[in-house]
């Protein structure tokens, strides 16, 4: 029996420009794809409707088609499947997994700075920095939710981590491949505590909907940024709630900006359109992000030029 080619996506948001750090994950997943035989999906997570604009997508579309990215049609566009993550939430909810959290994020900060004047130690942080969600409302009864929300209060849906732990039993891991090997990876759900599955007016979050969307489209192989590494200890959680396959991952090193941070759209940091307006070519970018060895350089009177490091 012939084995099925693997697939690979490329899942970015049109919520901002593309700039080199996504130029890398979709060239790395077009190289993987190619190298193996495989498949290579493009998926739009724009389940934010306000900063997710027909604009961006379309200058999202036209980069990758300069990049030289090549991907199947039809395009997934996560904005026109709420429904299925709707389904996945409703399984949670039934079976007692998730529940409506009605604190702000102002009042969660207020309670974990409360707590730190108060008892003269931390609040425990997510792997994000965030503070963890107090819980006070997980143990909130039936009648005092469906007042809450009869009231208008807003409101998010949270796994209850604990119970979801709880009823699994067991360690989860995953497969990471790292310098052509597959490690296996202890998952830590517990640091993250009680994510948000969804928002009363978004039936979804990056949490549920990635795993869905991953299950649905039979994506075999990840391959995203390294600050997602985390993340994937929550997504394990879900996927075995759900009995949902599990991808094998890899995490790849960031492309830095000057100040060393990672690159980011809401900072404005250089896009990838800029560059093609200066003249740069999908080759250079290839150089640029460490995909390929640049050229050597020409002596000149004006010396060495710089460039990007891809960490």
């Amino acid at each position: 029996m012939v084995a099925a080619p693997p697939v690979f996506r490329f899942a970015p948001s049109p919520n901002g420009l593309l700039h080199l750090g996504h130029a890398a994950s979709a060239l790395m997943n077009a190289d993987l794809a190619a190298a193996s035989g495989g498949r290579l999906l493009l998926r739009l997570e724009d389940i934010d409707p306000v900063r997710c604009t027909p604009e961006l997508e379309a200058m999202l579309l036209e980069d990758v088609a300069w990049l030289g990215v090549p991907f199947e049609t039809p395009v997934r566009r996560q904005s026109e499947h709420f429904d299925d993550y709707r389904a996945a939430l409703d399984v949670l909810v039934a079976e007692g997994l998730a529940y409506p959290a009605f604190m702000t994020r102002g009042e969660i900060r207020r309670f974990a700075a409360d707590f730190e004047a108060r008892e003269g130690r931390p609040w425990p942080l997510d792997p994000d920095g965030a503070p963890l969600y107090p819980a006070l409302d997980r143990s909130l009864g039936g009648r005092g939710r469906k007042l809450k929300i009869a009231s208008g209060a807003p409101f998010a849906w949270r796994l209850d981590m604990t119970a979801a732990l709880r009823r699994l039993g067991r360690p989860l891991g995953f497969l990471e491949t790292r310098g052509g090997e597959a490690i296996e990876i202890a998952a830590e759900p517990a640091l993250w505590g009680d994510v948000v599955l969804a928002r009363r007016e978004t039936p979804t979050s990056y949490h549920l909907s990635v795993v869905v969307d991953d299950a649905l489209q039979g994506i075999t192989d990840v391959v995203r940024g390294r600050d997602l590494l985390a993340s994937t200890s929550v997504h394990r959680v879900l996927q075995a709630l759900l009995a949902l396959p599990v991808p094998v991952y890899r995490h790849h090193d960031l492309v830095l900006g000057p100040d060393g941070r990672k690159l980011s759209k809401s900072r404005g940091d250089v896009a990838l359109r800029t560059l093609r307006e200066a003249g740069l070519s999908p080759a250079d970018i290839r150089h640029m992000v460490g995909l390929t060895a640049p050229e050597p350089a020409t002596p000149s009177a004006s010396g060495p030029t710089g460039a990007s490091t891809a960490r």
